[in-house]
Parts: structure tokens; sequence; C-alpha cells
């Protein structure tokens, strides 16, 4: 294999303390919205109260993202080939997402997800914009959660901002205590990395130049682990940010795939997601080592669609295509990762409760909900959960009643920007997509979950609206 050469003291800097403790102080009425609306600008919320856990205290929270992963690529969303017993363990002791949201490209999940802005109303809008990344202003969910108490933690892809121990972007000065992994997203498609980054210090891994040695999916699961040794008191946030399965194809082993008459990119893929899935099982393992499985929130997740990438990834060393057809990584869903369509943007979900804050009204073990949820709702969410003060202006709004029973309430329409400039607008069992440069489509995705039927002419009044709430998502962004 070629040889990659990727190009390339950092203390928490100024934050927005004082505006969450601000927003603690004011305690005013949160997000509200009527069906059908658009979410307004809000003022923060108080924190919410939240039932101690078995060990009397708040829950931890493990949110672990993988990337570039399709929604049908779990074998409890009904992939048939590849093998992921973990992941599919956790949705049988927790619960299924079946209309769960991401952004259609990387950085602007990963910015949406922190911050609670969809992408009209995000600093990072594509992936053009990840180098920029964070601006000090910026309120993440770290950063929320750090001023509630919890010791905060990233480890594996951040993908926002510039490639050095100190900006305004860095997850330490963004809310985290803890950090290790890749900054910069291009960086992040490396699996063997000559260095990556611990907090500001940079880390080298010299055995990886010119050779294949170290995974950086091990790195991050073993930076895992030390992070819940070190924090088991509790409590803690920790998100675990794996590259699998993202471009390019590549895996120390394409084992239990090795005897597949597949091509070489196909059974690199789909031994990725299996290889993922067994170091997720380690990190699920060590928190019912150390007691800590009732005490803690597991969030999964993926950042959008699956990619059709693989073949042009020589700078590191891998040319292996995949063809996200191979597997059926989409379903029924209609296209892929880059996509406003639903394969770019629904995505798994997957949400196990801490047994301690079940109550008669909580969903079952195992229950598939189809409550329409967001990566920009996890801030508020897990504000809520973890006692935080919610900031201002949020798009997304807090899901924990879909998770906790008895119930989640009418929500605001969902919004999308793909890296083209198409835009798309999920309302009720509507959805509206107006390709770049084209009039706006309209699909009826309860009964049509594949888009396959264009009803535009049928329902101009939908399409008005359509395209009246398409403006109202943009507004003051």
């Amino acid at each position: 294999m070629p040889s990659r050469n990727p190009s390339g003291r950092s203390t928490t800097g100024p934050s927005r303390r004082a505006l969450l403790a601000g927003a603690v102080a004011t305690a005013l009425a949160g997000l509200a919205t009527a069906p059908g609306a658009t979410a307004a600008p809000a003022a923060a919320t108080a924190p919410t109260a939240t039932a101690p856990t078995a060990g009397g205290r708040r829950p931890n929270i493990l949110l672990i993202v993988l990337d570039d992963l399709g929604w049908n690529e779990l074998g409890c969303y009904g992939q048939r080939v590849i093998r992921t017993p973990v992941v599919d363990r956790l949705a049988a002791e927790g619960v299924r997402f079946t209309q769960a949201y991401a952004n259609p490209s990387c950085a602007p999940t990963r910015a949406s997800l922190l911050t609670g802005r969809h992408t009209g109303h995000s600093r990072v809008k594509s992936n053009a914009d990840a180098a920029r990344g964070l601006a000090a202003e910026d309120v993440t969910v770290g950063e929320v959660l750090h001023a509630a108490g919890y010791a905060t933690g990233l480890v594996g892809k951040w993908g926002l901002g510039p490639d050095t121990g100190d900006s305004p972007s860095h997850p330490n000065r963004q809310g985290f205590d803890h950090f290790f992994g890749y900054i910069d997203q291009v960086h992040a498609q490396d699996y063997w990395p000559t260095y990556l980054w611990r907090n500001g210090e940079r880390v080298d891994h010299p055995e990886n130049e010119g050779a294949d040695v170290t995974y950086a999916v091990d790195l991050f699961t073993r930076e895992a682990l030390d992070f819940i040794d070190r924090h088991q008191d509790g409590p803690f946030f920790l998100s675990l940010n794996y590259n699998t399965p993202h471009a390019p194809n590549e895996i120390p082993d394409d084992a239990p795939y090795s005897a597949e008459p597949w091509p070489q990119g196909e059974r690199n893929h789909a031994a990725q997601i299996t290889y993922t899935d067994t170091r997720i099982g380690t990190v699920l393992d060590r928190l019912a080592q150390r007691g800590l499985a009732d005490d803690t929130l597991v969030v999964f997740v993926s950042d959008n669609g699956p990619h059709a990438a693989g073949a042009h990834f020589e700078h590191v060393g891998s040319t292996l295509p995949h063809d996200p057809e191979f597997f059926d990584s989409n379903g029924p869903l209609r296209g892929i990762k880059f996509s406003v369509y639903e394969g770019g943007v629904r995505v798994p979900l997957i949400v196990r409760l801490p047994a301690s804050l079940r109550t008669a009204s909580t969903p079952k073990p195992g229950t598939v909900l189809r409550d329409r949820v967001a990566v920009w709702d996890f801030l508020p969410t897990l504000a809520e959960f973890g006692g935080g003060a919610t900031p201002p202006g949020l798009d997304g709004v807090s899901f924990r009643r879909a998770l906790t029973g008895p119930g989640q309430p009418a929500r605001p329409p969902l919004y999308w920007r793909a890296e083209d400039g198409a835009e798309a607008v999920r309302f009720g069992r509507w959805k509206g997509v107006r390709p770049a440069g084209g009039p706006v489509e309209l699909y009826d995705v309860f009964a049509d979950i594949g888009e396959r039927s264009d009803v535009a002419t049928a329902h101009p009044d939908l399409v008005g609206q359509a395209e009246r709430l398409l403006a109202d998502a943009v507004a003051g962004g």
C-alpha cells in the first residue's frame, strides 16, 4: 500500500458560561411551537430537574456517532448481510427511531448536533465551511453540560475548524474538557494517522509512516475506556465519534467476510461496520464492568446517509470502490450522502435509557418510535437529561418525552440544505424538496417513503406552504 503523508498547548479558552448562568437565573419559558410552525428564536430555558439514577446522581451520557452509516446497514433496521450484534442488542435494550434525521453531509451534521441549529441558521452549512468551524460565541452541548457540572470529553472525529492545537473552534474552547482525535475532517479520512491531537498537543504515530500499523478505531476505543475509568464517579458526557464506515474502505482485516465472493472494497466496507460494532461492545462492556450501565444514557446515531465513495482516495493510499446498493444500505429510501432526499438525511438512531429513569409510561425495551427527531434536537434533549440550561434561539427541541413517556408533542418542521444548494423541509407527513435551480417537489413520505411520486401538481396549497417554510427556515440565518 502506498504511504500516506497528511499535512500537518491549548487550555480551555473564554467560553459562554456567563450566558448559561444568565439562562439559569432568568428561568424563562422554553421552546413551545405550534404544529406546522417554524421554530422561532426562544428565550433560554432554566435547567430542568432530572431524576437521579440508581447511583443517586444525574445520568452519565455516552453519545456514539458513526460516519456515513446508512439507514439500512444495521441488522435491527433490516440489514441481512452485515453483522452488527452489539448495536442490535442495544436497540433491543432501548428504543429505535425510524424517523430520525441528520444533515446530508458530515460537517453540517456535527455543527448542528453541537449547537442545536439546523443548516438554515448554523454557521456550518456545508463541508466547505468545515475549515472555518465554530466561533467563540457559539454555545455547544459540551459547554451546556460542562456548566451543569459534567466532565466532558470528545474522542474521535471533530471535523470543525483549522488543524491546530488552539483556535476558537477547538473542542477545548467549545466546552470539552478532554479531546483526542482528528480536528480536520479531511485528516479523518486517514485510518492509519501519523498524528492525532490530545487537547492542544499533537501526538505523533511514527509507526504509521509508510505502513499501516495503528488503526484509529482502536485508538479511539482505548481513549474512551480510559475516559470512563477516570470519570466513573461521574457525571460525565462522552461523545465517541468513530470515523467508520466513511471512505476509504480500509480495515486491518476483512474478517469475518474474507471468504465472501465480493469485491475487496465491499468486504472491507462490511468489515468496517462489524469491526466498529465490536469496539462499541468493548465500551459498553466497560460501563457494565464499572457498574455504570444503569447510570448511563447511551445514544447511537449516524451523521448522514451512506456514501458511494472510495475509488478516489489516493491521498490515503486507497482506491477501493464501494456501491451502497451492494448491501442495500438505504433500503427503500431515495438518495445517499449529499442528498436532501430521505436516503441522504434519514439515519439510524438508538437510545438506551438508564434503568432507574424508567417509569410506567416509558416505552418498553425494543420499542420502535416513529417520532420525528433530528440531530439539532440533541442539545436540548441532553441538556434536559443533565439538568443544563438550554441556550436561546435553537431550532432543536427536546425529545426526552419520546424516551420517558407519555409521548412527544408536535414539533416544528425540519429543514435541510445540501452542498449543491438543494433544500428540503418536512412538515407532518409532507416533504417539500427544492433541487438546486428547480421547482419544489412534494412527497407524502408516509405513503411514499421512497419519494418516487411527486404530487406537487395535485397539491398547490401544500407546495406554497413548503415554499414559505423554506424561506422561513433561512430567515435570520
